[in-house]
């Protein structure tokens, strides 16, 4: 894989419980709206589940997502092709925690920063 190895661990207060919090981040037809621009897979079930695999596009590149544990108040991925690592996501009322490790060519931090704001913006609209 090339890029380079990187971490980042970000933790935000939402106006939101933790059940609103699950369903933007287990629905894919939730998701779908505050992720764009990403794209996703056609055909996504209802609601995300262990062993679901799917890809995303950021611009022409694709990320592989393999959902390795999806909980009530935790959801992990394991990521191959464009980030080779994984992301994991925790939730409680009013707060959501993203910690996000892999080699990439894309500015993960970045990426991962501007990700929780959508996800923020979506909750409080």
């Amino acid at each position: 894989m090339l890029g380079s190895f990187q971490q980042s661990t970000l933790r935000i207060e939402l106006d939101a419980s933790a059940q609103q919090i699950r369903g933007s981040l287990l629905y894919p037809a939730q998701f779908r709206r505050w992720l764009a621009p990403q794209t996703f897979s056609q055909g996504l079930p209802e609601t995300l589940h262990s062993g679901l695999t799917f890809t995303s596009w950021v611009g022409p590149i694709s990320i592989q997502h393999q959902v390795d544990r999806a909980e009530q108040n935790r959801l992990r991925f394991l990521l191959s092709q464009g980030v080779d690592g994984y992301h994991e996501w925790y939730w409680g009322e009013g707060w959501v925690q993203s910690r996000l490790e892999g080699v990439s060519l894309l500015p993960l931090n970045l990426g991962q920063t501007l990700s929780l704001l959508r996800l923020k913006q979506f909750l409080a609209g």
